[in-house]
């Protein structure tokens, strides 16, 4: 993809924002941004959690206006200035000039509603046709898209499409109106890497088949370098970098871009070596487990053996529906097998013991907002009979500092604290019981990358200082890598692979994982662009060969 270079002459860009600043009570969100994207351009804004950045995006289309929030300086998006603009002169911007792509599609397409009819809706509103040709452009745009068999499925409710298939409805929506601009705000978070592939590839192709401006807002800097001429890096609200895409993502200038870059988990990235494990600790023979649904059955994890020794990680990849959760809650003993057994250290598991723990994805879920956080982290103690107050609020004490949490803490509530550090917690809960194996199930994906990063070194920490084994589940593959001695790959309910992690990721034997290492982002501008030009072979032949 051609660079596009910051231009002078104002007539040529399609967004100006001059000296941005939004401030929430106290807090200034946006400090002093200014940025011009040119027409057809793409930029990224990158940052982490806080940084401004979807407060920016909002900005660029004046939804901050009436909610209380102070915004200065001036914005100009498709030749309007949103700051001057009257409400009716907004509404034709908003998804007629410029349109937003949200990171959830689910909260942001309505249940009672079928897909088609939303995006006809919106056309409507903005063109006055009628609802027969409102109809037949949702769907086209559903067929422009990807979505198979577009007319059959313009009538299907959101709930009946996966979160690809929703955000690839949400995209059709926004290309309705033919806009000049498309802002998307982490559009692919929530996706699978093979999903995430495919809509970073297609915005890619709408935006060379349309012309149409792209300014895409993301904390992962693998997804803008598969995306963008240009990469804004924003902290605390303010700009830290900006250039284009290979120089920021090559060369950068700043230390902060250096240290967010050092923080990405490189799937091409071999592990340090660990030391040689111990005895088995943990053993799966011929697991199954089945869902029933009516009269209905879902065999979520179908005839799985493993085996996990003391000091070592087993990572366990896959993508959503490939049963790897299932599985995680069976060894630890949340589910019980429809066939097979769980062995820890030798002996047959019957229920939950406390030498296998488990580190949640979601620690918000995971954490009784009512209970302080050295409460919740007590209450493995108390059930092994421990009774003295001082003694637990002791050793409560001795694993927050142990997380890199303080004393202070113990009197906190879990909403006070950030997604790491409420990470931590959940780590500290799992360490009061002295398991002999922790299964994480995606503790970090829903981290920004360098917050992962600490989480990951301290699990690492962790087991080298207690020789706790770990299983370690995610869709991440370039997490995996960074933690894994061996890997599983699971698809469909099996294991597909599993070996020595460098062996699998270095020589994958399997399709499927094959397939799964292609679509992992490169922070290479000229990688990304040649893996997505075999993405696109791959996926013709396939074409071709169901024709």
């Amino acid at each position: 993809m051609k660079t596009v270079n910051v231009v002078d002459d104002a007539d040529d860009n399609l967004v100006e924002v001059t000296d941005l600043t939004v401030e929430f009570g106290s807090l200034r969100a946006v400090d002093g941004l200014s940025f011009r994207l040119a027409q057809g351009g793409a930029l990224a804004l990158v940052g982490e959690s806080g940084s401004g950045k979807s407060t920016v995006a909002a900005a660029l289309l004046g939804l901050h206006r009436d909610t209380g929030a102070r915004v200065g300086g001036s914005i100009e998006v498709a030749g309007t200035d949103v700051q001057r603009a009257s409400e009716e002169e907004l509404r034709r911007l908003r998804g007629g000039r410029a349109a937003m792509v949200f990171q959830d599609p689910l909260s942001s397409l309505d249940p009672y509603y079928a897909i088609g009819d939303q995006i006809a809706e919106v056309y409507r509103v903005h063109t006055r046709v009628s609802r027969r040709a409102a109809r037949a452009r949702a769907v086209e745009v559903l067929d422009r898209v990807g979505i198979p068999d577009a007319v059959r499925r313009s009538r299907s409710w959101p709930h009946e499409f996966s979160g690809g298939m929703r955000q690839r409805a949400l995209i059709a929506m926004a290309l309705a109106c033919e806009p000049a601009l498309l802002i998307a705000d982490e559009p692919t978070t929530a996706l699978d890497v093979t999903v995430q592939a495919q809509i970073l590839d297609l915005l890619h192709t709408l935006r060379e088949e349309t012309g149409m401006g792209l300014l895409l807002v993301t904390h992962d800097v693998g997804v803008a370098a598969e995306s963008v001429d240009e990469v804004l890096v924003m902290r605390h609200g303010q700009a830290v970098e900006h250039g284009p895409a290979a120089t920021v993502l090559g060369a950068p200038a700043q230390t902060y871009t250096r240290d967010l870059l050092a923080a990405v988990p490189r799937v091409d990235a071999p592990r340090a070596a660990s030391p040689d494990p111990g005895e088995v600790v943990l053993e799966a023979t011929g697991l199954r487990h089945e869902f029933r649904r009516g009269s209905r059955t879902f065999t979520a994890v179908d005839d799985v053996s493993l085996t996990v020794r003391r000091g070592e990680t087993l990572g366990v990849v896959g993508e959503s529906g490939s049963g790897k959760t299932t599985l995680g809650r069976m060894l630890v003993g949340l589910l019980e097998p429809t066939a097979g057994e769980v062995r820890h250290e030798g002996h047959a598991r019957v229920g939950v013991r406390p030498t296998v723990q488990m580190v949640f994805q979601d620690p918000v879920s995971s954490l009784n907002p009512r209970r302080t956080v050295g409460e919740s982290i007590a209450d493995p103690l108390r059930a092994r009979g421990e009774r003295d107050e001082r003694r637990i609020r002791g050793r409560v004490t001795e694993l927050l500092e142990r997380v890199g949490l303080e004393e202070a803490h113990y009197d906190r509530y879990p909403h006070e604290f950030s997604g790491g550090q409420r990470q931590r917690v959940g780590i500290a809960r799992a360490l009061a019981a002295d398991p002999r194996v922790i299964v994480c199930d995606e503790p970090v994906s829903a981290l920004d990358v360098t917050t992962q990063a600490q989480v990951v070194s301290l699990l690492g920490e962790l087991q080298r200082e207690l020789g706790l084994a770990l299983v370690f589940v995610a869709h991440d593959l370039a997490v995996v890598r960074q933690v894994s001695d061996r890997v599983a790959v699971m698809r469909r309910g099996r294991i597909v692979e599993s070996g020595p992690a460098d062996e699998v990721y270095d020589n994958p034997q399997d399709p499927y994982t094959k397939q799964l290492l292609a679509a992992v982002p490169a922070l290479d501008p000229d990688e990304a662009a040649r893996r997505r030009a075999a993405r696109g072979e791959l996926a013709a032949a396939g074409r071709h060969g169901h024709s």
